[in-house]
């Protein structure tokens, strides 16, 4: 049993909630039955179970990187309310599952998890089931021009400017490129910044996702400049990663989707995990579009608002089974790799 609840209901409030709506006007078009749809220049690679992972500085959309408080501006003017909310919550559809997973049903590997970290200002309490370290992301991508949103979460790491989301918010996937004007917007709400807007500085996704659409490597980390100073990760808290744990987990998913109050507030729900047919793992939460990217947080902790992040959104079925990567080694590696990025 999964329950939903609005992000800023009151403890006594919370129930689970029908799942009503058909979504924004500005969502793509829902999926046949049966089908999914995606919630949807460093050389550096990372390594592991036999995928690779790439990371790119961080670009305009003419094409010059973001390096210098110039550029950070420029961004902060570019994503206007208007525009934040006219960008459509990205959602495409993906390939079919591979035939094969079953035989990927345990653990790849030894389970392992980073600690969380809280904000080292003095944070006020988080209000319930809303994170200060999730937020929804923006960008521009330059195959049409077209602006869209995902969800996205901090996540510590030794240099306490990361980020992690999905793949696809971050690279087109095959045939695709790298977006631009990228920019995280923690605990965003109805236009409102209450920590400013972050932008990205380096972006590192698996070559497997960018060469062939691969499902099973949707997944992207995401250094971002400090601003006015500030680490995101020291202003609103970063959450743990998890990785080869079961794939039979009680899980926290926070994220923006679009059909509920138009992904302009953060949703969360909450279940047990259990094994998707293409080697992911799957939780009924009918999220739709602009939750992609969205935290699957083992561990969560109400009181301040951090868990461990044990998936990424992906995919939604058009009966609502939503789906997360397999976090294996091959994410610990990415992670490695990204971490110390400053």
């Amino acid at each position: 049993m999964r329950s939903l609840r609005h992000a800023i209901l009151p403890l006594a409030a919370a129930t689970v909630l029908a799942l009503i709506g058909a979504g924004t006007a500005a969502e793509a078009a829902p999926a046949p039955a049966g089908t999914k749809t995606q919630l949807t220049t460093g050389t550096s690679t990372a390594s592991g179970n036999g995928a690779t992972s790439v990371g790119r500085a961080a670009r305009l959309s003419n094409g010059a990187p973001v390096d210098s408080a110039q550029d950070i501006a420029a961004l902060e003017r570019f994503w206007t309310p208007e525009r934040m909310a006219k960008a459509v919550s990205l959602d495409k559809a993906p390939a079919a599952p591979r035939p094969d997973a079953a035989k990927e049903a345990g653990p790849t590997g030894k389970p392992g998890r980073i600690p969380s970290a809280p904000a080292r200002s003095g944070m006020p309490a988080p209000l319930i089931n809303e994170s200060a370290a999730v937020g929804k992301v923006f960008f521009t991508n330059p195959s049409n021009g077209g602006t869209y949103a995902c969800s996205a979460s901090a996540l510590n790491s030794d240099s306490k400017q990361m980020v992690v989301t999905a793949g696809h918010c971050v690279h087109g996937g095959s045939g695709g490129t790298w977006m631009t004007n990228w920019v995280y917007v923690p605990r965003y709400r109805s236009g409102a910044r209450p920590f400013g807007t972050f932008a990205a500085k380096q972006m590192r996704t698996f070559n497997a996702w960018i060469n062939s659409s691969d499902l099973r490597r949707d997944v992207a980390m995401v250094t971002t400049w400090p601003l006015n100073g500030n680490k995101i990760v020291n202003v609103t808290g970063g959450h743990g990663m998890s990785w080869n744990f079961s794939r039979t987990q009680p899980i926290t998913i926070f994220g923006y989707p679009g059909n509920f109050d138009s992904g302009e507030l953060q949703w969360t729900c909450t279940g047990t995990t259990r094994a998707a047919s293409d080697g992911g793992i799957e939780l009924q939460c009918n999220f739709g579009g602009g939750s992609s990217g969205g935290p699957w947080l083992r561990e969560f902790n109400d009181s301040n608002g951090l868990g461990s992040v044990n998936g990424v959104m992906s995919t939604v079925t058009s009966t609502g089974w939503n789906e997360a990567a397999y976090f294996d080694d091959a994410v610990k590696a990415m992670y490695d790799a990204q971490g110390g990025v400053t």
